[in-house]
């Protein structure tokens, strides 16, 4: 066993594994860590904690002490100075002319680079605002082009259920999220219905997967052939899912008659909980399902799959210290939804690309966020 604590960088952020090397740490206290970036600060979101040696790929690096007033104090000083560092940047940007939309800027701890994250459709030759800004900084300067989920993640903003999205408020990671999911909810399959602020499949249908496959488990699919509790045999025209019941039509007195009935009173053939579209989903009467809606979830949902395959395969090609992941975007083309008219315009990703400088204007190496150390294991990752 090995004695851990789980930091937070950034709020919704993930969580990584740091040895608390003796100190006395409590949940929600700052530390100084040491990063392969460089010297960060962060909350303690994960108090001291025994865990499995396999689960963590040494070596584990310690925190190197509390934070005192003054740290937090410079913590406060660099989240002034990202704001200014943001409109500057905004300014640099119209001056060059650039088609991207900035996001968010942030300095490391010890301020010895400044990154800028901001969105594009396609890529962006940014050479010349990169001088600019390394001129005007007198620092490293780091552009990283993000994909839609993570923009809406730092932006943040109100669901369709009211409340703040989950991405900004408590989600350390995203999740595949399959069409398969709202079949199984009995949701409509249309677009706009089921996608989220940023134009993807919304992350909370994965909420409930799991209760809605044990519900569907326990119920006969519509169309399926039943025998009642009351001698009748007949076929399944509705289920409520919720109410764990089904309306069954039978044939009473040759008259065919429609009666309710809860999925204790019913026998039936089990089968996989995972039905068919047609046995699940039902088109409800205001939406016309047509080729380009099912074709446009098919894109969203092959984005997303595509993307944490690619983290995955990154987190995987490296060992040691857990590390902030630099997100790669595949280029790939997705329909995103228009709710003011209706239609759709396409969308093209590219994969993420950046420049590192010094103050000379120099170009570097080319690395991931944390320019040197490697990444943990995903199991290292407490969401």
């Amino acid at each position: 066993m090995i004695l851990i604590i789980g930091v937070r960088f950034r709020k919704s952020g993930k969580v990584y594994y740091f040895d608390p090397a003796g100190l006395s740490i409590n949940k929600g206290n700052h530390v100084i860590v040491e990063t392969a970036r460089g010297v960060e600060y962060g909350t303690v979101v994960l108090g001291p904690k025994d865990i499995d040696d396999e689960k963590v790929i040494q070596p584990l690096k310690s925190v190197i002490r509390i934070a005192t007033e003054e740290d937090d104090n410079t913590n406060t000083e660099n989240i002034e100075k990202e704001k200014e560092a943001f409109d500057i940047c905004l300014d640099k940007i119209k001056k060059h002319g650039l088609k991207m939309k900035l996001i968010d800027s942030e300095y490391t701890f010890d301020k010895n680079k400044l990154l800028f994250y901001f969105t594009a459709d396609g890529r962006i030759d940014f050479r010349d605002l990169v001088k600019d800004l390394a001129a005007i900084f007198r620092t490293r300067i780091e552009l990283r082009q993000i994909g839609v989920r993570d923009e809406t993640k730092l932006m943040g903003g109100i669901g369709i259920c009211g409340r703040p999205l989950c991405c900004h408020t408590y989600l350390a990671d995203f999740a595949p999220v399959s069409i398969k999911m709202a079949k199984e909810q009995n949701l409509s399959l249309n677009p706009a219905k089921i996608s989220g602020v940023c134009g993807r499949l919304m992350c909370c249908l994965k909420n409930e997967e799991e209760a809605y496959e044990y519900l569907n488990s326990t119920l006969p699919h519509i169309n399926d052939t039943v025998k009642t509790i009351d001698g009748y045999e007949g076929t399944v025209h509705s289920i409520s899912v919720l109410k764990q019941k089904a309306k069954i039509l039978i044939t009473k007195d040759n008259e065919k008659e429609l009666r309710e009935y809860h999925a204790s009173e019913l026998t039936f053939e089990r089968r996989s909980n995972n039905p068919d579209a047609g046995n699940i989903a039902i088109p409800l009467p205001d939406e016309e399902l047509d080729e380009n809606a099912l074709k446009e979830l098919e894109e969203m949902e092959q984005n997303d799959l595509e993307e944490l395959t690619q983290q995955e395969e990154e987190q995987h090609g490296h060992n040691g210290q857990p590390v902030h992941q630099q997100k790669k975007y595949p280029k790939k083309q997705y329909n995103k939804p228009n709710n003011s008219n209706g239609t759709s315009h396409k969308k093209n990703y590219n994969t993420g690309h950046k420049e590192y400088y010094n103050i000379h204007n120099k170009p570097g190496k080319k690395s991931s966020r944390y320019n040197s150390g490697k990444n943990n294991h995903p199991h290292n990752e407490q969401n």
